[in-house]
């Protein structure tokens, strides 16, 4: 699935120079301004063009997908796109292709789309989330995916888990605590995924979190699809739920009257809600740990390589352990 690791500083030839000739590479013409967008696992810029609104152009991390992952994920956004769902596709070039390669690196484009922040207080528009995710993973449920990844034990929790025991970030005296807490966790979301009935696996958004998703006057759309996965619809709500239990349960109940107009929920998938926020933090951690030699990690998260971080980390993780036996969140009807 994945192309061979990436070297170190695996960005350190994109340079605006190397950027703007990619994208004139593409028959369009700049006109020279460059501004790098928030994103750390890809670079993405926002380029200007003349006479013309401005374009993304993503530039994706070497060594982390294949090229059949990425336009397994382009062919996805498409099939959504044609489906009338607010998602934003690449751009394709002259030759049909949307996966460009220039200066070794592998590239897309997408138009510009802004918006802001949903806002999840409302009903209206968790109902409208709803609507608009039941219809996604409708189309999601009509093939698979045969390169991407899954939302699964192994991929989010084990193999991470594994590769920060073996890593120099972990602090020896702690490694026994760790160890232990992610055990326990480990064995308890196995429970959580047992108890899902029945669990049928589709195509997904994968890291669908407010903040990939933009709210515009015409509603909302959904952005970045580099996680898009295989996994259990329910990983596709769990991260638009925050708050107290009661304010979780009210936003499922607000997100499901639109979802159900559109595809059938497993209800026993509400076991996964707290066992797939455990795989995200052990995963989230691992994840840092791999990047660490790109520059722009330790920039952005200065506190991770200290003591200090793991103490806080494995109390989270120890918060967790509990909550993986708790009755699931509820839906009437």
């Amino acid at each position: 699935m994945h192309d061979a690791p990436p070297p170190t500083a695996p960005y350190q030839d994109l340079t605006p120079d190397t950027i703007l000739t990619a994208v004139e590479a593409t028959g369009r013409r700049t006109d020279g301004t460059l501004l790098a967008l928030n994103s750390y696992e890809n670079r993405v810029y926002q380029i200007g063009i003349e006479d013309q609104a401005p374009l993304i152009a993503k530039f994706y991390r070497p060594g982390r997908w294949s090229d059949a992952a990425i336009l397994e994920e382009h062919a996805f956004l498409a099939e959504l796109a044609e489906a009338e769902i607010p998602v934003v596709a690449p751009l394709s070039d002259a030759a049909g292709h949307t996966l460009l390669k220039h200066a070794g690196y592998r590239f897309s484009l997408f138009p510009r789309q802004g918006g802001r922040a949903p806002d999840l207080e409302r009903p209206e528009q968790l109902q409208w989330l709803g609507r608009f995710l039941g219809r996604l993973h409708a189309v999601g449920a009509v093939r698979y995916f045969e390169h991407r990844g899954r939302i699964d034990v192994q991929t989010l929790g084990r193999e991470p888990r594994e590769f920060i025991l073996h890593s120099r970030f972990l602090p020896p005296e702690l490694a026994p605590r760790y160890r232990e807490v992610t055990e326990l966790l480990l064995a308890g979301v196995s429970r959580c995924f047992g108890r899902a009935a029945d669990l049928h696996t589709i195509r997904l958004h994968g890291d669908c979190h407010p903040g990939n998703v933009l709210w515009t006057d015409a509603g909302p759309h959904f952005v970045d699809f580099d996680d898009c996965a295989t996994g259990p619809a329910v990983q596709d709500l769990w991260m638009l739920l925050f708050g107290s239990r009661e304010d979780m349960q009210n936003q499922l109940g607000h997100i499901m009257q639109g979802y159900r107009q559109f595809a059938d929920f497993n209800v026993t998938e509400l076991w996964l809600i707290e066992a797939l926020r455990t795989l995200r933090l052990i995963h989230y951690a691992a994840w840092i740990a791999r990047r660490w030699d790109d520059p722009a990690f330790p920039r952005a998260f200065p506190w991770f390589d200290a003591p200090r971080y793991w103490e806080e980390h494995i109390q989270v993780l120890r918060e967790q352990l509990p909550l993986l036996d708790e009755p699931p969140l509820a839906l009437d009807g």
